[in-house]
């Protein structure tokens, strides 16, 4: 049930990936990352949401948000700034780009393949580290409760267990689409990055304490995470607290509470939110009328729907269509 709902929301809120670098450092060396509305445009127009990621290959290096501690990545580690934030990435700690200094995208929007090869460091002795980095772009809004629930940086290795297998393999060919530059490179690496940022979730997921609260949470509990699935896998139906709480064999109160306990509404708001983010999906992409919208998300008219969509999201569908 956890992974439905979780695939659902990875699904809908469209994970795409955008641009590739093949970094290459010898100390003294640091590269920092210009605020995401920079970055989002030349990465991928339109993109409502910017994720930023780097994959340490060899040595190791220090990351950081801009005004926040840093930490030490090693070999085989991930790390993921959930929203795109400015950081830094550098040889060693609290470490500054001089300002002015371009970023690696000003150029890679002029490549005819990706990944785009980066050098940074002004010593010529041996490489002190290689990182693959890149971006994932996707939409936010209207309702996105995956990424309101994730820290701003995640960081993930390969020696944390299982998922760190999974990791080294995509560490492993990563290092093979940027090395052999093949046709489809990358589309490959979009792919990857894709699975990558995926697998780290979950990771992030499997890792919280059981009082944890949150829509994350919520997808941990075996009562509330099928609570979740079940309107997930079928937000058309008239739902009620009633018939979620028979399905998932609690009663009502103690559904409710549970629920809005974990996720921070109630079972029947929350599906109000996602019928929308569903809505704004089909929307976006143009392949049905409105009235089929509503239609398909479990409206009985098209000026329910209407009034419905612009209460939550603020704009008309037409007008959220024409954007």
């Amino acid at each position: 049930m956890v992974a439905d709902a979780l695939s659902d929301v990875l699904k809908t809120v469209r994970l795409t990936g955008a641009a590739f670098f093949d970094v290459v450092a010898r100390a003294p060396w640091v590269a920092e990352q210009p605020p995401r509305d920079v970055i989002l445009p030349k990465v991928l127009p339109g993109a409502a949401h910017l994720i930023s990621y780097h994959v340490i290959i060899e040595g190791s290096c220090f990351s950081n948000i801009i005004g926040e501690p840093p930490v030490r990545l090693e070999a085989g580690d991930v790390v993921v700034f959930t929203r795109g934030d400015p950081h830094v990435v550098s040889s060693g700690p609290g470490m500054r780009a001089v300002a002015g200094t371009t970023h690696p995208i000003d150029d890679v929007e002029a490549a005819s393949r990706l990944p785009f090869p980066v050098n940074l460091g002004g010593g010529d002795g041996p490489i002190a580290t290689r990182m693959v980095c890149g971006f994932l772009a996707c939409d936010m809004q209207p309702f996105n409760p995956l990424l309101e629930n994730l820290p701003r940086v995640i960081q993930a290795g390969e020696r944390d267990g299982k998922g760190g297998r999974w990791l080294r393999e995509f560490v492993r060919l990563a290092v093979d689409e940027s090395a052999d530059r093949r046709a489809g490179g990358a589309s490959v690496l979009a792919k990857l990055s894709e699975l990558m940022f995926i697998e780290v979730v979950r990771r992030y997921l499997e890792a919280q304490p059981p009082e944890r609260c949150g829509w994350l949470a919520g997808l941990r509990d075996p009562f509330v995470g099928k609570a979740l699935s079940l309107m997930h896998g079928a937000p058309a139906r008239d739902w009620t607290i009633e018939i979620l709480a028979r399905d998932v064999g609690l009663s009502r109160s103690v559904l409710a509470e549970r629920f809005a306990g974990l996720v921070g509404m109630p079972p029947i708001q929350y599906l109000a939110k996602w019928r929308m983010q569903v809505a704004a999906g089909l929307l976006s992409r143009g392949s049905a009328n409105i009235a089929a919208v509503a239609a398909e998300i479990g409206y009985g008219s098209e000026a329910a729907f209407s009034r419905a969509f612009k209460k939550l999201v603020g704009v008309p569908p037409s007008a959220w269509r024409r954007h």
